[in-house]
């Protein structure tokens, strides 16, 4: 099955690159403020910039961010997400808000292709969609006399009733229930982001998503993101006896994306 997966950059600091190199420069430099961009043509500031993240220097990084929208992903892939936390902002759908008269859901490469495993993956699903629906019926009935009891009118009692129903039959769906998210990061968030989910041991689903931005924070910054992916592409793996033992295959893959 086709991937659902759609990655949307959809906004990054302006001349990120030459921002970076400005603000390392200061470190550098006894140049003032006001001329730190002095000299900083486009081939200076690459070579600038391919100095500082060949030695590693990280902190004027942060000073640059890249906004993504995504969507056809599952909760399990953003409960895993919003653990990166610093450096980072989340706004999610919220099925709190949102009714699912029929949710979408992600299924599993390894139960795709097996047509038993499929079968009862899509049972399930179709089950959970009724008990939802049948939750919201109940529980709005009895949240709408309630409200008219209490004085509201037919119109207020609809809207706040359906809302009061939604945000606990919600709690019926799965970790599969596919959800939508924007999210931003600095530059240095980014690293630590794909030096983790980039591994070939990250869960199969971050790890689509965080190659996809990769592919597409290259575009935007090539200097910049020259040395992004996973923990074993510039150095020997970390995992030790965990390794997936396929470190050639991983850093063709990523330095030829």
């Amino acid at each position: 099955m086709e991937s659902k997966l759609k990655v949307n950059l959809l906004r990054y600091t302006p001349d990120a690159e030459k921002l970076v190199a400005s603000a390392a420069k200061l470190c550098y430099s006894s140049v003032g403020v006001d001329k730190i961009e002095d000299k900083l043509t486009d081939e200076n500031t690459e070579k600038f910039l391919a100095m500082l993240m060949g030695i590693g220097h990280e902190s004027p990084i942060e000073h640059v961010s890249f906004t993504f929208g995504v969507e056809g992903i599952s909760r399990v892939l953003t409960h895993q997400l919003v653990r990166h936390r610093i450096g980072c902002s989340y706004s999610q759908q919220s099925q709190r808000y949102v009714k699912l008269d029929q949710f979408e859901y992600i299924i599993p490469p390894a139960i795709e292709c097996i047509p038993e495993a499929k079968e009862k993956f899509i049972e399930a699903m179709e089950n959970d969609q009724r008990y939802y629906d049948e939750l919201v019926e109940i529980l709005l009935d009895k949240h709408y006399n309630t409200y008219k009891e209490e004085g509201y009118s037919d119109k207020d009692a609809k809207r706040l009733a359906e809302k009061k129903s939604i945000e606990d039959a919600r709690y019926v769906f799965p970790n599969a229930c596919e959800t939508k998210i924007v999210f931003t990061m600095n530059a240095r968030a980014l690293f630590n982001f794909f030096k983790h989910r980039c591994c070939n041991r990250a869960q199969w689903e971050i790890r689509e998503l965080a190659t996809e931005m990769v592919k597409q924070v290259k575009k935007a910054a090539p200097t910049l993101f020259k040395y992004a992916g996973p923990n074993c592409l510039n150095k020997p793996c970390p995992e030790g006896n965990m390794t997936c033992g396929k470190i050639k295959e991983i850093r063709d893959k990523f330095n030829s994306l």
